[in-house]
């Protein structure tokens, strides 16, 4: 095992749903030796315990000190994150007729609330005497009910919105990730590393000993 050296590369955040944390679970791994790849991978970093938290943050010093030990002369180089969140995830929970209710009650949420604040917004700028007073400097006359303007605004309204969230159904548009796709990565990189940072300030990081 001499002057081998084993490439480690930690993510920020790994979802396990066994108790048992093996290394290959919260890190990408690669040595030119099968063999102790193989053997690095299968170490365990951690267990979680009935009572113990579901969250927990696990220093990358760790881990370089577990292979370390079990690998006699392994030269260890993390090329990933410095420490991970683990997070342990109960499948059992999400299933039931419980979880397709909350996914009713949330789908109707952002329909109705979506459709609500439309409304209001076009409520608060008259859009209506807008078009009103359009359609009659153009025409000379007024409008005798919703004209072509509010017809061509709604079918407006509608694809600006499909194109911005780049879906039609389940199928995207483009290859591009969405504008919320993009907020929801910014915002689960910003959790995790406050998650991660609050572990350590606070000493309940798994370190090494």
């Amino acid at each position: 095992m001499a002057n081998t050296v084993l490439y480690l590369k930690a993510e920020q955040n790994a979802e396990v749903m066994d108790e048992h944390v093996c290394v290959k679970d919260i890190a990408s791994l690669y040595c030119a030796d099968s063999g102790i790849g193989a053997k690095a991978k299968s170490l365990k970093v951690h267990r979680f315990r009935e009572g113990e938290k579901k969250r927990q943050v696990v220093s990358i010093l760790k881990v370089i000190e577990l292979i370390e030990k079990e690998c006699p002369g392994v030269s260890v180089e993390n090329i990933g994150e410095n420490a991970t969140l683990i997070e342990w995830v109960d499948v059992n929970r999400h299933k039931g007729p419980m979880q397709l209710l909350k996914l009713i009650f949330v789908a109707c949420i952002s329909f109705f609330g979506t459709g609500f604040t439309i409304m209001a917004f076009h409520n608060d700028i008259s859009i209506n005497k807008i078009f009103s007073r359009i359609y009659e400097m153009v025409m000379g006359y007024p409008a005798d009910g919703y004209s072509i303007l509010e017809v061509s605004y709604s079918i407006g309204l509608a694809l600006g919105i499909i194109l911005f969230f780049n879906h039609i159904g389940g199928r995207r548009i483009t290859k591009d990730p969405t504008p919320i796709e993009v907020e929801m990565r910014i915002y689960e990189t910003d959790v995790n590393k406050a998650l991660i940072e609050t572990a350590d300030r606070e000493g309940k990081t798994i370190d090494a000993s």
